[in-house]
């Protein structure tokens, strides 16, 4: 077993995680789009995550060329096909993410995958201070909003999927936490191109979403059995920003015993002797976000024992046998760890992007809020 300690001022860029990134590039296609693995599946969320990591490590053209994928294939209503491109089915039993009949899908279209695009590109321009880049991009960001917060009901929650389709009528924990999220990276790129109308818009949508996740479970969960067995449901309102300070740490300690594995990382499913790289990845993001140094180095230096021989990090092991499973090494999985790693040693202007819960200071955001609440009317 081996394990690496990183801390604040360790180097990433010294060659540590060559594999990872060369993992990423390797699955990189020729358009510019990530997918999951070799032969896999392509979907925006997992495929900015990985964009993400590229431009922390200094591929910027890989990662421009994959944002740039995403102004190509986004469809008129601002959001994104979900899982498209597969040479293979996910399941023996489910045929649809094969690749084909792309427009017959039912349900593909989600808000939190929409919404993700905020947060690669907010990233980007901490990176590099490039505002061409966020002007470039805006038209895209915009749209992409608008089909998201279009999904937002009169309680706060947002609908996980779009209204005009066979998706049951809810809301996910883990997808609007992240939402949450994305929705304070839009307002940051609105407020610095001079949207303020629109930031003070999204700023009001995050803040009725927040207080939806923190306040009204009820909205959550409605039509199908809770998630509350993922850890993703446990530690994202965290990570997201909905909760912070007391009651982040409350949140935390509610479940850590059930989800750690000492040694090990973080399970996926609490009742699974299966610990996944991402989200022991992300749960070191969300210790960092609420001010727990000590355990997010933890949890990061366990994962280095789960990388392959070439440096890419397998997308989860199975405890009882100590082996990878599934033999699989996704790009966002090497995005995740590289994305923690950035945020524990303060490597890069883009460190806090996802840690950092702070939003822009502009003028007529309570004209903004008043607006919103007679919306939602």
């Amino acid at each position: 077993m081996s394990t690496l300690h990183l801390t604040k001022g360790s180097k990433i860029h010294d060659g540590l995680f060559d594999g990872a990134v060369a993992r990423i590039l390797e699955l990189q296609r020729e358009d510019g789009s990530i997918p999951w693995y070799d032969g896999g599946v392509f979907d925006p969320w997992n495929h900015i995550e990985a964009a993400m990591a590229l431009d922390v490590m200094g591929e910027r053209n890989a990662a421009v060329r994959a944002y740039q994928h995403l102004v190509d294939i986004q469809l008129e209503d601002g959001s994104w096909w979900m899982e498209m491109g597969s040479a293979v089915p996910l399941d023996e039993d489910e045929q649809r993410y094969t690749g084909e009949n792309e427009q017959d899908k039912k349900y593909e279209r989600d808000t939190n995958s929409a919404a993700y695009i905020a947060t690669g590109i907010w990233h980007h321009y901490l990176l590099t201070q490039d505002t061409d880049f966020l002007q470039h991009f805006w038209p895209t960001v915009k749209k992409a909003f608008a089909f998201v917060v279009s999904h937002q009901s009169e309680h706060g929650e947002i609908r996980w999927a779009s209204r005009d389709t066979d998706a049951p009528d809810d809301a996910l924990i883990t997808a609007s936490s992240s939402i949450h999220k994305s929705l304070e990276h839009a307002a940051h790129i609105a407020a610095t191109l001079g949207h303020t109308d629109l930031a003070g818009e999204w700023i009001a949508s995050r803040d009725a979403l927040g207080d939806a996740l923190r306040h009204k479970p009820h909205r959550f969960d409605r039509t199908w059995e809770p998630k509350d067995t993922f850890s993703m449901d446990w530690y994202y309102p965290v990570l997201g920003g909905a909760l912070t300070g007391e009651a982040a740490y409350a949140k935390i300690a509610s479940r850590w015993d059930e989800f750690v594995q000492d040694g090990v990382g973080c399970r996926c499913v609490v009742h699974e002797p299966w610990v996944t790289v991402a989200e022991s990845a992300e749960l070191c993001l969300a210790l960092m976000g609420m001010g727990d140094r000590k355990r997010a180095e933890k949890m990061l230096s366990w994962q280095h024992q789960h990388a392959d021989d070439d440096g890419a990090y397998w997308m989860g092991i199975q405890t009882e046998v100590g082996k990878p499973w599934p033999a699989e090494k996704p790009a966002w999985t090497a995005g995740a760890v590289i994305l923690a790693a950035d945020a524990v040693t303060q490597s890069t202007a883009a460190c806090n992007a996802l840690i950092d819960h702070t939003l822009p200071d502009i003028d007529g955001l309570d004209a903004a809020q008043d607006r919103q609440r007679l919306n939602k009317r």
